[in-house]
């Protein structure tokens, strides 16, 4: 629930609020409060555990695309990070696999990128587009403000570093994705 500075309801109301920006409805945005998942940027979750929390909201919603980050969790966040074990476990494991082909479902995984090309915002466009990727994402300038009204729902989270990250950071407007 994001409770890790005890602000689980606050920050709840802030992911609704900022998914209602970006026209996701709230019945849409499930939130998972598990004593097992804690909200904390060096614990590592049960990759078995998420695994199967995944799995069941992919197959409880019909999802076809998942979205998560690579190995590197963009930040190194161990949470982050293990969305991508679990995912990565999912779909190594042969019956989960298939399972997965079935529904149709495809995984892409957020490419993390050095600190340099993290903060070099629209300049990064011509090596992002040279390298290897599966899917590339460059936000017009409206939607790059979109995504910034809709970072700013999350006030208990906006400390001085988060500022920074909207005013440069490449992540608010170009996305580099691989399938996994």
């Amino acid at each position: 629930s994001g409770n890790y500075y005890n602000q689980g309801e606050i920050r709840k109301k802030e992911l609704e609020q900022s998914c209602f920006l970006l026209g996701i409805p709230a019945s849409d945005v499930t939130v998972v409060d598990h004593r097992d998942l804690p909200d904390n940027p060096a614990v590592e979750w049960d990759t078995q555990l998420l695994a199967a929390f995944v799995l069941k909201h992919i197959e409880a919603n019909n999802i076809n695309l998942v979205v998560t980050f690579d190995a590197g969790g963009v930040s190194g966040h161990a949470n982050h990070i293990s969305l991508y074990t679990a995912l990565r476990y999912e779909y190594c494991c042969f019956e989960i696999f298939i399972l997965f082909l079935w529904l149709g479902c495809r995984v892409l995984v957020l490419e993390s990128v050095n600190l340099f090309r993290k903060y070099i915002s629209v300049l990064d466009v011509p090596v992002s587009c040279l390298l290897p990727r599966d899917a590339l994402f460059i936000l017009t300038e409206e939607e790059t403000e979109q995504a910034r009204r809709a970072m700013r729902c999350h006030r208990s989270q906006l400390l001085w570093f988060r500022h920074i990250y909207m005013l440069f950071s490449r992540y608010m407007m170009i996305n580099s994705l691989r399938l996994l």
